[in-house]
């Protein structure tokens, strides 16, 4: 953010530091602050800084008094104003600190399972989600993906908490790690009165500290009793009367209570349903805290009280996240603690625990759940978080939307508060049975896994056989019965599409319909990476989907180059689509040459906003190779691309990529959400070819359970707004529209092209037909099928065949036409935004879908004179303007003699990707092998933009006199690169920032020389590169992988977060390095191995010779004494599995595996 007052003018950095912001001072006093450097033709010789604002700081220039103010002068003259220490030291009451107090209330263990019953409790509740958050302290994970009814179709009770959905960032910024960048992550938060932001008094420091907001009886009990410091709390009761009372009444009851308390003086509010008994039933208590938060924020009184829970249905991460993004401040789950603490002592779990562990377990498990749907909005803390209400909501009317939880999205309306009544008493009357007719037990939930008897599933064992069987024996009519299965939902209504239907329309002949070959030609597998699922699987996807002239997905596992090469018989095995993650694995030039179309997966569908880890024991011999990674050893990807901090940041990627690889279409995956359709628009004009569109119930091979089930919208809804946007704003012509999501039948591929779909894909569906049981145990590396697996022993189970999806695909294309002929339309291009041809089917309505309303989703815009409604034009890239291009035709003799060639150049900040467009012409040529080391010399002087030498191949030495910006060395494939600043600066190269942020992301293989700092990320995600810096920014080494990297200077806080694998060694100084390094997963120690000290001179040798280094000739020139201050960080796992020996009969070169 920059601000001025006309006499000073500054800037300041978020602590995430995603915002890049570079300055230049002259000699005569001349400022340059800019998001890039060389904005301005500066000569060297009259600059005496060069430097960059940094995470949390501030830069601040005083015209007045000639001369720029520093960060710790600017907060030191800030924190002097008053006497804020003393007032916190007097105000501020921590929670662990107040005395504790008797609160016997504890419920009765003949009355435990009534209660679990009334609050809705299952057995899978119990034995999948809060039994291992207990025992592991974390959320559990499952796989594949949603196919069980919204909570606004489903058959069965469902609470309120299951009508909401998460939102999460994507583009426009980024999402946070919340694990590996914990240090801006926080959960604390302050309870009592919170005064005017707009005054400093001592009054403002009198809260209650908590240290996370779930909180134990304990200290409920504590907070109950209050009486210090003039904090004053009162209970309120969150139940209502069956038999007389309606919800409504008592919703009304409770806000008024809520309003009264704060005019006694209160300033802590319970809110407790702990009163259920046979005649009381409990507010759901999200209903509750929604109703008094909006009602205090009506009467601008809301922050004269914190909001405190005391509920008995908050059991998983979701629940905790709505609570507090709806107003609370603090939750105590009390009767989560119950069943837990019940079942350690009928030993039915937790055995060798103790009883204090279990539910400190369970807390952590919800805390760092809560840190990462906070995270998935690029939320560092709760008090951001506090009554953000990041969510959409699925399935609520108006009125519940306007008086409870006002101001949240609820495009397709739905339930009203009679519904919401109805079902709370159902989960009351299965505690409190108004006859008492059986023994009570719990329902099993089948919400997670299909279970006979619990929520209905799509994938279930009639519709898999079904399926499976059409496939092998090339049955048509069976794939009708399949068909009909998924599509007649009358009994069990699952999808928004079940609700719709085809209006009547006057047929054509089946012959008159464009050909089902032309049709499969549309469809896609989904992006499922080798490593996630076997080389068996991922192989007969890709011939399949070849033969039928469609495309298959690499996903983001890299793809083995051997297969590029034709089989034989004529078949590929090559995937048309290469994906473009955040971890980058296998991404380098000779990949992207290979390429058909490159997609930049922003977000999956069923873990939108997160990373991915891919599990050592999943990284055998082979996935390492092509992942550029070391056996056995875990693969982290980061939630964002960490070149991807804006819109503008993606159509730098895209430019990249399509430099890369002009021939290529180039593809942006998005995940539904609101808002979507906005996004897709900047998407668009940042130069995307085709959108994708996932909805939240896509597959995936790991994610935790609560993404899987709560983040995200059906792709029905953010499709409709996509291609409505696109049309409103003109810019549907540009870009093909693409969607998936648990697609399966010819009804949901016409229903997505009259919704605005050109493309679409499959993933579930596909794998089903190569023998899938669904047992979503994919993370566990144990598919019985050979199918998720890399386990060489169930691998050999596979039986599946590129002849089943060959049929599946050929029937899907087939049943398409002849709903086409139905309709009376001849091609696809004709079906495309069609949306006056749906209709609500209404014979389908049930009691809870009567409110839900389709216009938005139905919504035709307005056409203009010469606006498209498909793509209809190529996009514009500009690459007739590259540098690349006279680069190529300098070069022409190394091209096709691989003779050695030099070529000079002035380069601008305007000049972008150099080198991209040359690798890649390289990488066609020549393979992956590119040319001998130093064919081609290029030689630059002035300042680079961003991605220099991107993906630069092998063969390439690009030699920069002068600086660079964010980027430099993406994916850099085999090339060197030194960067040096020109010889008559006055400055100190080691004291000045030099290059840009997030350098080498994703690199493979090659050297970087850099004389001077880097930014922020320096080395992220690094497979391989061998590279020397003289000072790095914050998060150096992050996710790193392999290679070797030598820093001779100062780095930044969090070094080596998350990084795996590779060795890093520092020139530590000042000894201060061990506070800045990220311990979580190395660990340091001296130097003193043969092997690595001839490692660091050699670089250090080749860092002098290359750019003149002073640092790098006093290191050498005091060699015994210097060397002792270098600090190796070593992965432990990395580690771990170099001291294995018995993984060297297995052919591992492990200086090969890591660059």
């Amino acid at each position: 953010v920059a601000f001025t007052d006309g006499v000073s003018i500054g800037a300041i950095l978020d602590r995430n530091g995603l915002r890049p912001a570079r300055y230049t001072i002259t000699k005569k006093g001349f400022v340059v602050m800019a998001s890039e450097t060389g904005v301005l033709g500066l000569k060297p010789e009259e600059i005496i800084c060069k430097g960059r604002l940094q995470p949390g700081k501030m830069f601040l220039v005083d015209t007045c008094q000639g001369r720029i103010v520093s960060d710790a002068e600017i907060k030191s003259k800030v924190s002097a104003l008053k006497p804020y220490s003393q007032w916190v030291k007097k105000g501020v009451v921590r929670l662990e600190e107040l005395a504790a107090k008797e609160d016997h209330r504890a419920i009765k263990e003949d009355e435990l399972l009534r209660h679990e019953l009334a609050f809705g409790t299952t057995r899978e509740d119990i034995k999948i989600i809060m039994v291992p958050m207990a025992e592991t302290a974390s959320e559990p994970s499952g796989s594949m993906g949603s196919d069980m009814p919204l909570a606004v179709l489903s058959d069965h009770p469902q609470p309120i908490y299951n009508y909401f959905k998460q939102l999460f960032a994507q583009v426009t910024n980024p999402p946070i790690d919340p694990i590996r960048e914990e240090l801006v992550m926080s959960l604390e938060g302050f309870l009592g009165r919170q005064r005017n932001l707009c005054e400093e008094t001592e009054k403002h420091c009198e809260l209650i500290k908590y240290k996370q907001p779930v909180l134990l009886n304990e200290e409920l009990a504590k907070l109950r009793h209050i009486d210090t410091n003039g904090f004053r709390a009162k209970e309120l009761s969150i139940v209502f009367d069956v038999s007389k009372g309606s919800l409504r009444m008592a919703l009304g009851r409770l806000c008024q209570e809520a309003s009264q308390c704060i005019k006694e003086g209160y300033n802590l509010i319970i809110l407790s349903d702990r009163g259920v008994c046979s005649q009381k039933a409990a507010i759901p208590s999200l209903l509750a805290v929604g109703a008094v938060h909006h009602y205090l924020l009506r009467e601008t009184t809301r922050m004269q009280a914190s909001i405190i829970v005391e509920t008995g249905d908050a059991r998983e991460v979701m629940h905790f996240a709505l609570l507090l993004g709806y107003g609370a401040n603090a939750i105590n789950p009390y009767l989560a603690y119950e069943t837990l603490l019940s079942l350690y002592k009928k030993r039915d779990a937790f055995i060798g625990f103790d009883k204090n562990k279990i539910i400190a377990n369970y807390i952590k498990a919800i805390d760092k759940g809560l840190l990462k749907v906070f995270s998935k909005m690029g939320i560092s803390t709760l008090q951001s978080y506090c009554g953000a209400q990041i969510f959409e909501a699925l399935g609520l009317g108006k009125e519940i939307i306007d008086n409870y939880f006002s101001g949240t999205s609820s495009r397709i309306g739905g339930v009203g508060l009679e519904t919401i009544q109805k079902e709370a008493l159902l989960r009351h009357y299965r505690g409190f049975p108004e006859r008492e007719a059986q023994e009570l037990s719990l329902p099993v939930g089948g919400w997670y896994q299909y279970r006979k008897g619990g929520e209905y599933h799509l994938w279930n064992p009639d519709t898999i056989t079904a399926l499976q069987q059409a496939a092998r024996n090339e049955d048509y009519s069976e794939f009708k019965r399949f068909a009909e299965l998924i599509n007649n939902q009358e009994g069990h209504l699952t999808t928004l599409r079940s609700l719709l239907r085809f209006k009547k329309a006057k047929p054509i002949p089946l012959e008159d319909v464009e050909p089902a070959k032309d049709i499969v030609k549309r469809f896609a597998t989904g992006a499922m990476s080798f490593g996630s699922i076997s080389k068996e699987a991922h192989e007969a996807m890709a011939i399949a989907m070849n033969r039928l002239g469609a495309m298959s997905n690499s996903g983001e596992g890299g793809e083995d180059p051997e297969r590029y090469e034709l089989l034989p018989n004529g078949d590929s095995k090559r995937s048309k689509i290469k994906q473009v993650a955040s971890g980058r694995f296998g991404v380098n030039s000779f990949y992207l040459a290979n390429a058909d179309e490159l997609q930049i997966k922003i977000a999956q569908g069923a873990k939108p906003g997160e990373g991915g880890q891919l599990p050592g024991h999943k990284v055998d011999v082979v996935v390492a190779k092509i992942r550029h990674s070391t056996p056995g050893v875990t693969l982290i990807s980061p939630p964002p691309h960490h070149d991807i901090y804006s819109i503008e940041d993606l159509a730098q990627l895209i430019f990249d990529l399509k430099n890369a690889n002009p021939n290529a279409r180039v593809s942006v995956k998005l995940v539904s959400e609101i808002g979507v359709g906005t996004i897709a628009a900047g998407v668009a004009k940042g130069h995307a070819e085709m959108i994708l569109i996932s909805g939240y119930d896509g597959g995936t091979g790991a994610s935790p359970l609560s993404s899987i089930k709560h983040a995200g919208l059906p792709w029905e809804l953010g499709l409709s707004e996509t291609h409505q946007v696109l049309v409103m704003n003109g810019l549907r012509g540009r870009v093909r529209l693409q969607t998936d999501g648990q697609m399966r039948t010819g009804k949901d591929v016409v229903v997505a092209a009259m919704l605005g779909a050109e493309e679409f894909g499959f993933a579930t569906a596909a794998l089903i037909t190569l023998g899938c049981v669904m047992l979503r145990h994919c993370q566990l590396n144990t598919c019985s099928v050979g199918i998720a697996t890399q386990d060489p022993a169930l691998r050999c189970r596979f039986r599946g065949s590129p002849e089943y999806i060959i049929t599946y695909f050929t029937f899907l294309a087939r049943q398409v036409r002849e709903i086409m002929s139905e309709l009376g339309v001849r091609s696809m291009d004709e079906l495309i935004g069609r949306v006056d041809m749906l209709e609500i089917n209404d014979a389908l309505r049930h009691w809870k879908s009567e409110g839900v309303d389709f216009s938005n989703i139905l919504f035709s815009p307005e056409l203009k004179p010469g606006v498209a409604v498909r793509r209809a034009q190529s996009q514009d890239y500009g690459l007739d303007k590259v540098l690349d291009l006279e680069l190529i035709q300098l070069a022409k003799q190394a091209l096709e003699r691989s003779e050695p060639v030099k070529i000079e150049l002035d380069i601008r900040n305007t000049n972008r990707t150099v080198g991209a467009m040359l690798s890649g012409e390289i990488s066609k040529r020549f393979g992956q092998k590119g040319l001998p080391d130093d064919t081609i010399q290029l030689f630059f002087k002035g300042t680079a933009g961003q991605s220099f030498g991107a993906f630069g191949a092998r063969g390439l030495s690009f030699y920069l006199e002068g600086d660079a910006n964010d980027y430099l060395g993406k994916g850099l494939s085999g090339a060197k690169i030194v960067v040096a600043p020109p010889k008559e600066v006055v400055f100190k190269p080691e004291e000045n920032v030099i290059v840009g942020n997030t350098l080498l992301y994703g690199a493979t293989e090659g050297e970087v020389f850099i004389r001077g700092i880097a930014g922020e990320r320096f080395c992220v995600r690094n497979s391989g590169v061998h590279a020397v810096v003289e000072g790095v920014g914050d998060h150096g080494c992050e996710y790193m992988t392999g290679g070797r990297v030598v820093v001779i200077g100062k780095t930044g806080r969090n070094f080596a977060a998350g990084m795996s694998g590779g060795i890093s060694y520092v020139y530590d100084a000042d000894g201060g390095f061990k506070t800045r390094c990220n311990l979580g997963m190395v660990e340091l120690g001296k130097v003193t191995q043969e092997k690595d000290i001839k490692t660091i001179r050699a670089l250090l040798e080749k860092h002098l010779r290359y750019t003149g280094s002073s640092v790098a000739k006093n290191i050498l020139d005091n060699w015994k004494k210097e060397l002792k201050r270098f600090v190796m960080v070593m992965p432990l796992e990395y580690k771990r599995v170099l001291g294995q020996i018995e993984i060297v009969p297995m052919g591992v070169d492990m200086e090969a595996s890591d660059g």
